[in-house]
């Protein structure tokens, strides 16, 4: 297991005045031999022989060369997950919605352009499931590496991922062709590190080494793929500062809630006596779909004179299926909202949509056996449209198409609101669960404002659902259960809603989000639980270039990697 923020890439710093500095990174896709559990040679693919990946660290306002050289045995994608990549999709990284894989034995430049993202973001591939062990962080510094809105003493990074007991393409693809459900992940690790409550890993346990009296900084992401977590450090209080790269009104707790996809800065004070304490994930499970109720551990071990063979003692944290906990965690969430760093919520909405997210069932094909409910297949879809993938992506065939009259590849009549009105979250067994499979792509003008109400539905094995959306950071402006309601609008917060990019949609319950299509392009929109987006939780949002040539979608690099379908 390599070094965790070992930096086993080059870098080159230019300065540039107008933009910030231009920093260049080389990550090396790669199989990497490894020790985890009991198994020993077992192989991953990582980035630069690294699990998690090397860290990329910047400042507001750089732009990142990031040549991806894949050598690994299949192609492969890199998604630079929060920037938003004002006016280049190009480098976004979804697999075959902005580009084709990078082919084994090839490269691909990517260019990430930061503009206000400030704050803990991270990188992860985009193409079926290996992100699993391909994933590493970004760290975005203020300007002038001072003006932080909080102080704090020392700061540490902290990812959680999951790990399975075999390929992870391999179990997606298994999965896909028989309908059923994939392998759960047997272990959750702490940057790589399981933790000691799993056979044949005692010595294997993240550990932060600290010093009464001061105040850390714990950068937390979460990349694993499918279980939701809370997380808590026992006897202390963390304080959420940041999340998704902007900051947040300090919030004082003993435990947060994290989703697979987004990232949190938390403040720890070390005011305790001194000792070793645990500091637990723990999955957050509101359905009754198979999940990985483990957990994992590190330690938070003060430094000095006492007797350092001590058990640690461990959090008390709500139990794995405590929705109510969850919630009241989010609902509490708030932006700083101050003169440096101020709330910007659309309040004059131009276009609204309504989205329900459904997981479906599709009846097995003739003369095969599927095992997914009842013999079907799983499925999952947005608007009953469960999405699919073309083998060019959506971003060069719609540019081509303006160009060179390129069509054919997806339809633009993803609908404004559900195909039609139900109870949403109600009795649904009278419905049937099986929903369309097309590649549709939602419209948008250039600079509307636009309101978005998900809300989840009772279809199959209904949770918490974590959707991300690619090129935009938005505002929250309300949540709940049951139905959405329009009486609801009166009770929006439109003056400090967290601004962020990957939000819970409660099980059963609605979200609503607002945000400006100031950036032109082709974006993803999905669920961040993997097994949900690869049956199709997923839809992509087409922002068209405005009137100005600096509101246009800038021209591709040369060194695109190549469709089979173009």
């Amino acid at each position: 297991m390599g070094a965790f923020l070992g930096f086993a890439f080059t870098m080159t710093l230019l300065f540039c005045k107008a933009q910030g500095e231009v920093l260049r990174y080389d990550f090396v896709v790669k199989e990497t031999p490894i020790d985890m559990l009991c198994e020993t040679n077992r192989t991953i693919l990582t980035v630069n022989g690294l699990f998690p990946g090397p860290e990329i660290r910047a400042h507001k306002g750089d732009t990142i060369y990031v040549n991806v050289t894949n050598i690994g045995p299949y192609g492969i994608t890199i998604h630079w997950h929060g920037v938003r990549q004002i006016r280049y999709p190009w480098s976004d990284g979804p697999e075959y919605v902005t580009q084709c894989p990078i082919p084994t034995n090839s490269s691909f430049l990517q260019k990430i352009i930061l503009t206000d993202e400030e704050g803990t973001l991270w990188w992860h591939a985009h193409s079926d499931w290996s992100r699993a062990t391909i994933h590493g962080p970004i760290i975005i510094l203020p300007v002038n590496d001072t003006n932080y809105p909080y102080e704090f003493d020392e700061q540490h990074t902290i990812v959680i991922s999951e790990w399975y007991a075999r390929d992870v393409m391999d179990i997606i693809t298994e999965a896909l062709e028989s309908g059923g459900d994939p392998d759960l992940s047997v272990a959750y690790t702490i940057n790589g590190q399981p933790g000691d409550s799993y056979t044949c890993s005692n010595d294997s346990m993240y550990n932060i080494t600290v010093v009464q009296g001061k105040t850390y900084l714990l950068r937390i992401i979460h990349s694993g793929l499918n279980e939701e977590m809370f997380f808590g450090i026992a006897e202390h209080n963390i304080t959420v500062v940041g999340m998704d790269g902007a900051y947040l009104k300090p919030l004082n707790t003993a435990y947060l809630m994290i989703t697979p996809g987004q990232t949190m800065d938390v403040l720890v004070t070390t005011n305790q006596t001194p000792g070793r304490y645990y500091m637990v994930f723990s999955p957050f499970v509101d359905t009754n779909a198979p999940s990985n109720e483990n957990v994992t551990r590190g330690i938070f071990e003060y430094n000095g004179t006492y007797n350092h063979s001590e058990t640690p003692t461990l959090p008390v944290l709500p139990g794995f299926t405590n929705k109510s906990d969850a919630g009241n965690f989010t609902i509490q969430l708030r932006s700083l909202n101050s003169i440096e760093h101020p709330s910007t919520v659309p309040t004059n909405v131009t276009r609204n949509i309504t989205i329900t997210v459904s997981v479906n069932q599709q009846p097995c094909p003739a003369n095969k056996t599927c095992t997914g409910p009842d013999g079907s297949m799983h499925s999952a879809s947005l608007n009953n449209i469960s999405f699919w993938a073309p083998s060019i992506s959506i971003l060069q065939a719609y540019y081509k198409y303006v160009n060179r009259n390129i069509s054919g590849v997806y339809n633009k009549t993803f609908p404004d609101k559900p195909p039609f009105v139900f109870d949403y979250t109600g009795d649904v067994s009278a419905l049937g669960e099986a929903a369309n499979v097309s590649t549709e792509v939602l419209m948008i003008n250039y600079n509307e404002e636009v309101e978005i109400r998900f809300q989840g539905t009772n279809f199959g094995a209904a949770e918490n659902h974590p959707m991300h959306l690619h090129g935009y950071s938005f505002y929250i402006v309300g949540m709940g259960d049951g139905n959405f309601s329009d009486s609801y609008v009166s009770d929006y917060n439109t003056v400090d809603p967290p601004y962020i990019n990957t939000v819970g949609l409660p099980k059963n319950g609605w979200t609503v989000i607002r945000f400006k299509a100031d950036n032109p392009g082709v974006w993803f929109m999905h669920c961040h639980l993997e097994r949900h987006a690869s049956w199709g939780m997923d839809t992509v949002l087409v922002v068209r270039d405005g009137t100005n040539d600096d509101q246009k979608v800038l021209a591709p690099p040369e060194d695109m990697p190549p469709c089979s379908g173009s």
